[in-house]
């Protein structure tokens, strides 16, 4: 089954982004900037980042952990490229969240640090960012859309305007290797943060969200070993290796998950279910001490063992990875000033 239109190779190509013209005057470090991929649909953390060898088989799955750079430090086979450069790379096991087990919830919390409730919306980072320095962010391709249930996706700019909303990219064919000079191209043309949603919609079309229904939800682990995780897998490693060679990466933060992760057991059609209870996100660049593991999970990959993190901190730590102080009130949806976030950056990151 081809990839749709909306996979990532595609998302990736999108071409540059024109700049929003800027009206608030800049209040922090412009040169900080963040790449962030969106792993939309919310992948298999013990089939990705956090292999569960010694778990039962209905546990640990049809993958084989493979060794990285970092000695002690395994990834699941289907990553073998990531796990080469690994020593570039710190990941986090334990981010959960108690909220209701779906999509949107996870997305809220990891690119605003909270909940919308009823019709109030919180900014996106990238559109805060925005508002703070002046500098513009982009969604490539462009917004989500049926994710399942039709509520915020927790990327607008919220109580900003549409002012400090995202710029988007046309949806365009192409190579991999398009993806990481046209996505380098966007930080350097002046663009502070840049947004890929891996995919755009759950339904019809392969993503992460790996249920393996047969019908409006196909996607099952044979996707992810035939097509998701190589696509990933290449592009990642290839972003990386360019942000490197172009003197980049140490002042652009790589953020890399999804909203949620999969249940520790398989189900009857041998895919995974929704499971915010723990998953696991990648960081590089930006001042990330790369080549270590912050916080675990427990046999079963199903609950943090040690150093539970949150969506919120992720949010913060992309705060303080741009320069800007996570306690600076911006509007909030009620019209009243709120912090950005309320959490600490993952201090163990840098």
């Amino acid at each position: 089954m081809p990839l749709s239109r909306r996979d990532f190779l595609r998302a990736s190509a999108a071409t540059a982004v024109g700049a929003i013209t800027p009206t608030a005057p800049a209040r922090s470090n412009n040169d900080r900037r963040c790449i962030f991929l969106l792993l939309t649909g919310g992948p298999s953390q013990i089939d990705t980042f956090d292999p569960k060898p010694d778990a039962p088989s209905e546990v640990r799955g049809p993958f084989r952990p493979i060794r990285t750079t970092v000695p002690g430090l395994h990834l699941s086979d289907l990553l073998p490229r990531t796990a080469k450069r690994m020593d570039r790379i710190a990941v986090v096991r334990s981010l959960h969240h108690e909220e209701a087990p779906i999509h949107e919830t996870g997305l809220q919390l990891l690119q605003t640090g909270r909940l919308c409730r009823g019709n109030s919306e919180h900014p996106h980072f990238g559109a805060a960012s925005a508002y703070l320095t002046g500098r513009p962010w982009a969604l490539v391709p462009g917004t989500l859309g049926d994710t399942g249930i039709a509520v915020s996706h927790g990327q607008s700019a919220g109580p900003l305007g549409e002012s400090y909303a995202a710029n988007t990219t046309a949806e365009l064919s192409g190579e991999i290797g398009s993806y990481l000079r046209r996505s380098v191209r966007l930080i350097e043309s002046g663009v502070k943060v840049v947004v890929v949603n891996m995919f755009t919609t759950l339904y019809e079309s392969l993503s992460w969200d790996c249920h393996a229904d047969d019908g409006l939800l196909p996607t099952g682990l044979n996707d992810y070993r035939d097509r998701i995780c190589p696509a990933f897998d290449l592009a990642y490693a290839t972003l990386l290796d360019e942000l490197a060679d172009r003197g980049l990466l140490d002042s652009t933060l790589v953020v890399a998950t999804g909203e949620f992760g999969r249940t520790p057991y398989i189900n009857p059609r041998g895919g995974r279910d929704h499971w915010p209870g723990v998953w696991s996100a990648l960081f590089a660049g930006g001042g990330v001490r790369g080549g270590q593991a912050v916080g675990s999970s427990d046999v079963l990959g199903g609950e943090p063992k040690d150093r539970p993190a949150t969506p919120a901190e992720v949010t913060a730590t992309i705060y303080h990875a741009l320069g800007i102080d996570r306690e600076t009130c911006i509007p909030g949806p009620d019209g009243r000033p709120v912090t950005l976030v309320d959490a600490e950056p993952i201090a163990e990151l840098f």
